[in-house]
């Protein structure tokens, strides 16, 4: 396996071969660190959501709710493996009133069902249909992260003219075989629970990306607890360890796409290349100094590119 860094400066460089979008655009100034950094007052989190309860197959799906324009094309936000609604606030807010806003916490995570029966990548995208249709989201652009960004692309590809485009954030169609292995060592090894919240934010490195980490715990009477179950994660990836879904990707060429990665991410360089090569249509974004949770990382930049995306959507 190559270096970390050799492997990125190849998926920048296969992204720049293929003559789509790359980076930043010159005139647009990268932040500092910190949310007050933004420079962006569209970037505040302050913006009013509503909770909202859908029942899917089998479970209660909990989604964060934000108003917005009506006649506006909605966007529906799809975390990652381990994550919650709440790590999308920032490009929530960012986008709405201008845009309905849903963030939903996907089955097995946060406050929807904890130990769902059925942890099949269809039951994810079955999830994602049933909050669409039971919240009124007409065509809606899907933007999944990480494993949310697999289940949008299963979602645009089982699902014909229902969504009008998917944002894929460091997500990738291939095969993952060490994933749930590597998945399970790592979350045996957080030390929970956590005697504080403030513990938890330094463990996951401070910043704003720690605090939307530590943000997903719940307080219990002995200390922070993740909402979420280490088993049901990585049952949750037992499908993606051997199953390829390249077909799937092709055959969602009726849905426009934007790729986004981090230039430090986990997405395969090769793996960015045959996502380019099947569907030479597709804009695609490599964001210098981000990793693989840029929509924490870097939401400013990620709202740039998402917002433009949703304003060249066909009708």
């Amino acid at each position: 396996m190559p270096a970390a860094g050799h492997s990125r400066s190849l998926l920048a460089s296969v992204i720049d071969q293929h003559r789509l979008r790359v980076a930043l655009s010159p005139h647009t100034p990268r932040p500092t660190t910190g949310p007050a950094a933004l420079g962006d007052e569209r970037m505040s989190t302050q913006s009013p959501w509503t909770a909202r309860t859908v029942a899917g197959a089998g479970v209660e799906l909990h989604c964060r709710d934000w108003a917005g324009a009506a006649q506006a094309r909605p966007v529906l936000l799809l975390h990652g493996l381990a994550g919650h609604a709440g790590e999308w606030d920032a490009l929530a807010a960012a986008l709405a009133p201008a845009h309905r806003v849903v963030a939903v916490d996907q089955r097995g995570h946060g406050r929807s069902t904890r130990r769902p029966g059925d942890l099949g990548r269809d039951a994810f995208v079955a999830d994602v249909v049933a909050v669409a249709d039971a919240l009124g989201l007409e065509r809606p652009l899907l933007v999944g992260q990480s494993l949310g960004g697999h289940t949008a692309l299963l979602a645009a590809a089982a699902h014909p003219g229902r969504f009008a485009g998917v944002v894929l954030v460091e997500a990738a169609a291939g095969v993952s075989p060490d994933a749930p292995a590597e998945i399970g060592e790592m979350l045996a090894a957080w030390p929970v629970p956590f005697a504080q919240h403030a513990s938890a934010v330094r463990f996951f490195g401070g910043g704003p990306l720690g605090v939307a980490w530590a943000d997903g715990l719940e307080q219990r009477a002995d200390g922070w607890w993740p909402r979420f179950d280490p088993e049901v994660m990585v049952a949750a990836l037992a499908e993606n360890a051997v199953r390829e879904r390249w077909d799937d990707w092709a055959g969602a060429a009726h849905c426009p796409a934007l790729l986004v990665f981090g230039q430090h991410g986990i997405i395969p360089a090769a793996d960015a290349d045959r996502m380019l090569t099947l569907r030479p249509d597709v804009h695609a974004a490599s964001l210098p100094g981000a990793g693989h949770d840029v929509h924490l990382e870097h939401p400013a930049e990620l709202h740039r590119l998402v917002a433009e995306f949703l304003h060249g959507l066909p009708a």
